[in-house]
């Protein structure tokens, strides 16, 4: 089924069975290299593009594959829209009808959708995922009550609803 052998995207690990990174029991990927810098950010050891270590994709999609548990795929960082063509290939080879899928981008929906180009694949992956937790970790906005996101800034939104209408449509959890 999945034949591209030296496909692989920069991680920085997996958690194979998480509960804390999007509803369900979900395997989450946490991709290396970020522009951003949140001050206060969860996963500060993210941030250098030089660290991580290559991972190939099918090898992910195996990992995933084989869990008969697992109701969702969560993709953070890092900032994985450094690397969304690659993403987007390793979730269209996923069973879509078992797993949901989430991304984490400290870019908003809209800059995504208004800079999106063949290049970049930013297009590739939100239509790829479900769910778009966006917007930078502001820690004077810090809230330990938002479902999946770390700050009142932080929007979650229905990427499937969104991209149909055209408009920001927010995901409820």
């Amino acid at each position: 089924m999945y034949n591209l052998s030296n496909d692989e995207i920069k991680i920085a690990g997996v958690v194979k069975e998480s509960i804390v990174d999007g509803p369900g029991i979900r395997y989450t990927i946490f991709t290396q290299g970020c522009p951003h810098h949140c001050n206060g950010c969860h996963n500060p050891q993210t941030h250098d593009f030089n660290a991580g270590s290559f991972v190939r994709i099918s090898k992910i999609v195996e990992d995933i594959q084989k869990d008969p548990l697992l109701k969702g795929i969560t993709i953070s960082g890092g900032e994985p829209f450094m690397q969304a063509k690659k993403i987007a290939t390793l979730i269209s080879n996923l069973d879509r009808k078992k797993l949901n899928v989430m991304v984490y981008s400290g870019f908003e929906y809209e800059y995504l959708v208004k800079n999106a180009n063949d290049e970049n694949g930013y297009m590739d992956l939100l239509r790829s995922a479900d769910i778009l937790i966006d917007g930078k970790f502001e820690i004077d906005q810090k809230s330990e009550k938002l479902p999946f996101r770390g700050s009142l800034n932080q929007r979650s939104i229905d990427l499937n609803k969104s991209l149909e209408s055209g408009n920001t449509v927010l995901y409820e959890f």
